[in-house]
C-alpha cells in the first residue's frame, strides 16, 4: 500500500517541478538591449509571456527603465512610477497575469517609442526556482550589476542566460526521477 502512495506523491512532485521549469528569462531587445535604436514592439510581437517569466532590461547609462500603469505608459509620464531603475541591468519577475507597462525614463526616448507593453498570461503563482525574490511593495526586481553598453556595442552583456538552458536539465531530471519511481514501484 505504501508504494502506490509514494508513487502518487512522487508524480505530483515531478509535475510541480516540471511546471516551474517552464519559465523563460527574456532579454528585452535581445542582443541590442533596451536602447532607442531597438524596436521593442517588434521584439515582443512573437513572444508569449506567462506567469513565472522574467524580463531582463540591459541598457547604457543614457537610459533607465520604469514600470508604470497604462495611463503613464501612454503619456510617457515618470511621476509616481511603480518601480524605477537606472543601473544598467534590471529584471522584472512576471508573477501575476495581466498587462505590464515599461518606459524609458528619458522623456524624448519614451516619446520616440522606447516603451514596452506585455500581456502576461496564466495563473498567479510563485516565482520560478532560482528567480530573484521581489522586494516588498511590488513584484519587480532591481539588480545591482551595471553592464555598460552603447550603440557601438550591440551586445550589452557578454553572457545572456536564458532559462531554456535549465529546462533541458530539468526535463532530464524529471525523466530520471519518474523512471526511478516507476522502477521502484514495479519491483
Amino acid at each position: 500500500m505504501a508504494r502506490p502512495i509514494f508513487l502518487v506523491l512522487a508524480l505530483l512532485g515531478i509535475l510541480r517541478y516540471a511546471s516551474i521549469c517552464r519559465a523563460t528569462t527574456y532579454t528585452v531587445g535581445d542582443t541590442s538591449g533596451w536602447d532607442i535604436s531597438t524596436d521593442v514592439d517588434s521584439w515582443a510581437q512573437d513572444k508569449h509571456f506567462v506567469v513565472g517569466d522574467i524580463l531582463s532590461f540591459q541598457y547604457s547609462s543614457a537610459h533607465s527603465v520604469a514600470e508604470v500603469n497604462r495611463d503613464k505608459y501612454e503619456g510617457c509620464n515618470m511621476t509616481n512610477v511603480l518601480q524605477k531603475s537606472s543601473n544598467g541591468n534590471t529584471t522584472f519577475a512576471l508573477t501575476k497575469p495581466g498587462d505590464r507597462y515599461f518606459i524609458c525614463g528619458k522623456l524624448l526616448h519614451c516619446y520616440a517609442g522606447m516603451k514596452l507593453h506585455v500581456v502576461v498570461e496564466g495563473k498567479a503563482a510563485e516565482a520560478p526556482v532560482g528567480a530573484p525574490e521581489a522586494e516588498s511593495g511590488g513584484d519587480s526586481i532591481t539588480t545591482t550589476t551595471t553592464i555598460p553598453s552603447s550603440k557601438n556595442n550591440n551586445n550589452p552583456s557578454p553572457v545572456v542566460h536564458n532559462s531554456s538552458e535549465f529546462v533541458q536539465v530539468g526535463f532530464k531530471s524529471v525523466a530520471f526521477v519518474a523512471f526511478t519511481c516507476l522502477m521502484s514501484w514495479i519491483m
